[in-house]
């Protein structure tokens, strides 16, 4: 799917709009679940919670976008994944409301069940539509929409950071559903209007007329299994993926502030780092990829994310562990992008949804696990399971380097 500049078509200007559109849609799914991250300590202490009913609560997240996820592929194809996106958006900037109107842990669980089907709805259309884009574009700029998420995230935590001494979790959580549905609104106006329409040589090559010879007629030998075979595998690294970012967004700032007695301010400052770190390898993943291909990417990314994270988990300080949480972002970066992205080009919105399906398990993993080991253990021993895993997704990516995929979209 790479192309030399040179025999890389113009881009069509209904594409750009798309695209500005799409990566609007990624900026708010980040903006606002930032917005609820960085107010988790404040709604726990709300609710009276310890570690583990927290843990057990923030499942809700985890659980409502899984089940949302095994759904969404085939609402996608029925009615469409622009169409999906847009709806889903209205649904996640209404049910961040809800979390600050909880006043006991179960219920703070049911109505994160809602928010969280709200955000896995949007993340498995949201993508869909990317990897078409993708096609359409002919280069591998997935990770610029996840850098837009990325750079959400920071906005919404910044804002986060700076409103949590002022306003009280309900106020603030309550302000960004306006702001998401204006953002819903004017966004998904372009994106229901414009049409994807890939340039013919590259519907060729996806179809198997042209192009590689991995997906041409030496291609079309493997048996459907092999196709599953690889979509699970890569919603394996998605799965070590998400727990990482999981644990960084929902752990971290409680790190920060009761293991190393920093303020809410700081404390936001925890998933700032991440969020920033992040953007910036996503918005560099493009070159990355084209210059290193996925194997070496995944890899470097996978070790460089384990590396961090044992620092963030386990230095005595603050700025070191803002320091650790920010090498793990960047490493964490484009592992999640690449392996969905790698699914949706294999088996469409239905590779989309069952890699994010098994990515987003490892959110469902993450909470009760973290919160239970934290109790047993300390949180920040708990956390250095997100170097296991990270380390895990790189030894992956090596190991089935060979399996047949293209080098990489």
């Amino acid at each position: 799917m790479a192309l030399t500049a040179s025999r890389r078509p113009p881009t069509d200007p209904s594409l750009t709009r798309l695209r500005v559109a799409l990566t609007t849609f990624f900026a708010l799914d980040g903006f606002i679940f930032a917005g609820w991250v960085v107010r988790i300590p404040a709604i726990k202490a709300q609710v009276g919670a310890s570690s583990s009913e927290l843990g057990l609560a923030l499942l809700g997240v985890s659980a409502g976008a899984v089940a949302t996820m095994v759904l969404t592929g085939g609402l996608c194809r029925r009615f469409g994944s622009r169409r999906i996106t847009v709806v889903t958006g209205v649904l996640m900037a209404l049910s961040i409301a809800l979390p600050p109107l909880t006043h006991s842990a179960l219920a703070l669980g049911l109505v994160l069940l809602a928010f969280g089907a709200a955000y896995g709805g949007m993340n498995v259309a949201i993508n869909s539509v990317a990897v078409d884009l993708v096609a359409a574009l002919r280069r591998p700029v997935i990770s610029g929409f996840h850098a837009a998420y990325s750079l959400g995230g920071l906005l919404g935590a910044a804002l986060g950071g700076l409103l949590a001494p002022h306003l009280s979790p309900t106020t603030h959580l309550l302000l960004l559903t306006p702001v998401g549905l204006l953002v819903a609104a004017v966004a998904g106006r372009t994106l229901l209007t414009q049409r994807i329409t890939p340039p013919a040589d590259d519907r060729q090559d996806r179809s198997g007329s042209a192009g590689s010879p991995a997906e041409g007629t030496a291609g079309a030998a493997p048996a459907v299994h092999r196709t599953g075979l690889l979509v699970a595998v890569f919603g394996l690294i998605a799965l070590c993926t998400a727990y990482g970012e999981g644990a960084l967004a929902e752990w971290g700032p409680l790190h920060i502030q009761e293991d190393l007695g920093g303020g809410q301010g700081i404390a936001a400052a925890g998933y700032a780092a991440v969020a920033l770190a992040m953007a910036l390898g996503r918005l560099s993943g493009t070159a990355l990829l084209e210059r290193l291909g996925q194997t070496r990417a995944l890899v470097l990314g996978g070790l460089t994310a384990a590396a961090g994270m044992l620092l963030g988990a386990l230095a005595p300080s603050i700025w070191l562990a803002l320091a650790g949480f920010a090498v793990t972002g960047l490493g964490l970066a484009n592992l999640f992008p690449v392996a969905i992205a790698r699914a949706g080009e294999l088996a469409g919105p239905s590779g989309v949804a069952a890699a994010s399906t098994l990515g987003y398990g490892g959110m469902l993993l993450g909470p009760p696990s973290i919160g239970f080991l934290a109790d047993a253990f300390g949180l920040p021993t708990a956390l250095t399971t997100v170097a296991l895993l990270a380390a895990t997704a790189s030894a992956i990516a090596y190991a089935v380097r060979n399996l047949g995929t293209r080098p990489g979209p």
